[in-house]
């Protein structure tokens, strides 16, 4: 039985996991917290991530868990209509990252988990990864944006690099807020993001150019955000400040490789991107799949790189160039025409592009 370890107990590390042994590996996932779990808002899943999901048997029970943002699209400053979707509930999935993370844990044997320890020497001896004092076939970083085994295996990797970005994130309650549809709304510099996340709560984030923290963030979210159309206010003036979660934002400029001898990168430790498409989640769940299709072939992990790096960084590169056009200060009126008049069949081309890949061993929907 060939033998795994993976770095890192978040989406991808559990995916690869669940992954790995659905065809047959002896799995070992390290998570340095003590519990597996994770500390965060919504997500937003869209068809590539839930074909991936399909595939490792969970996609169901990820659709059920979530809800679904109506027909949505994007708004001006004023609220009025830029791009409406077309509210497929095939298109995408809104949960709580803690849920995603259940699932997938269940989805993986109990004595595969091991929590509380944490890898700082991972190393090849003989050809093998060594871990935990144990030789290993595969070894997986699934280990974040400060992968440590990116640092070990990849030590002439550029660092992340900041992309000019905060971003608050939180989860509000639906009680007192009006129906509406999913909408994100860019102005001034500013972009605000809400969407119905089940029946009870709302998920919602903010960003603009990068600022220093302060003491209540909320009330800087609310200020900044006094005026804009519904139901932004309402969100707010819902939100408890406990629940507001601030990031500064980064990316991971371009890997030569998402693989070197039998180690891999999977997720933010390989492709780490700003949120702009909704796609870090979705492409940590496309690699996971991917890499377990292709693991064990003779040359599997360069098969999985060639399969999986340029689509990734693309991603990576596109992300980056629609938090640029949503974040601009100027030219805000010209950058709303080209958008209102782009061709829906245009909208639905990018859309596809990003969103339309299937698993492998999955036909294209």
């Amino acid at each position: 039985m060939r033998t795994a370890a993976i770095v890192g107990g978040g989406i991808g590390g559990l995916a690869t996991a669940a992954a790995l042994v659905r065809r047959g590996w002896d799995v070992r996932v390290y998570e340095q917290s003590p519990e597996f779990g994770e500390v965060g808002a919504g997500i937003s899943l869209w068809s590539n991530a839930l074909s991936a999901l399909d595939s490792l048997g969970v996609g169901d029970q990820v659709r059920a868990a979530g809800g679904h943002p109506g027909k949505g699209g994007f708004r001006d400053r004023a609220g009025r209509w830029l791009v409406r979707g077309t509210g497929s509930d095939d298109e995408v999935v809104m949960l709580h990252r803690a849920d995603l993370l259940a699932i997938l844990r269940a989805a993986v044997p109990a004595e595969c988990l091991v929590p509380g320890t944490r890898i700082d020497d991972p190393r090849v001896e003989d050809g093998r990864p060594v871990v935990d004092s144990t030789p290993v076939d595969l070894l997986v970083g699934a280990d974040g944006i400060r992968s440590r085994v990116r640092a070990v295996f990849w030590p002439d990797a550029p660092a992340p690099r900041p992309a000019g970005y905060t971003a608050w994130r939180m989860v509000v309650p639906h009680a007192g807020i009006p129906a509406f549809d999913g909408s994100e709304t860019w102005g001034d510099g500013l972009v605000f993001g809400v969407f119905p996340m089940g029946e009870d709560t709302v998920y919602c984030y903010a960003s603009s150019a990068q600022t220093a923290p302060v003491d209540d963030e909320l009330a800087l979210l609310r200020r900044r955000f006094a005026g804009w159309p519904d139901p932004i206010p309402a969100v707010l003036a819902a939100a408890d400040p406990g629940a507001v979660l601030r990031h500064d934002l980064y990316y991971q400029p371009d890997l030569p490789s998402f693989a070197r001898g039998p180690v891999a990168l999977v997720g933010d430790a390989a492709h780490a991107m700003t949120p702009n498409l909704g796609q870090g989640a979705c492409q940590a769940l496309e690699d996971a799949v991917t890499l377990a299709a292709h693991a064990h072939e003779p040359d599997g992990l360069a098969r999985y790189d060639a399969v999986r790096r340029p689509r990734a960084q693309g991603i990576v590169k596109r992300s980056r160039q629609v938090g640029a056009m949503v974040h601009r200060r100027r030219g805000q009126a010209l950058r709303n025409l080209v958008v209102r008049a782009t061709p829906p069949i245009v909208m639905r081309r990018q859309l596809q592009s990003v969103a339309g890949w299937t698993a492998p061993g999955q036909s294209p929907a």
